[in-house]
């Protein structure tokens, strides 16, 4: 069981603003949080995505399709496509699920 709350607050200060909480032999998950303002710099992943939105609001720019990212927003993002969170108003927080887990940089 995880503390919500517990992991946006450690992704709130953690490089990235990401906080990993967890990972199996075929998914991984955590907390995904952009201060209202922030620039999203992350790249297309070589793994599926799935983004619920906590709280917050901006947009999600993803493949062609440019969407509203507000609570209770799920976006499902297949591996390697390109997408970003771009014009933040609110604190976005989101839950983001990868499957198969997340590569980690060496």
């Amino acid at each position: 069981m995880t503390d919500l709350e517990a992991e946006v607050a450690r992704a709130r200060v953690a490089p990235g603003g990401w906080a990993e909480f967890l990972r199996s032999m075929t998914m991984s998950a955590g907390v995904y949080v952009l201060p209202a303002g922030a620039v999203d710099r992350q790249r297309p992943h070589s793994e599926d995505e799935v983004y619920y939105v906590v709280r917050g609001r901006g947009r999600i720019q993803h493949g062609s399709v440019d969407s509203e990212a507000t609570p209770g927003t799920v976006l499902f993002v297949p591996a390697h496509v390109p997408h970003r969170f771009h014009a933040i108003e609110e604190e976005l927080v989101l839950l983001v699920v990868f499957a198969p887990p997340e590569r980690i940089a060496p």
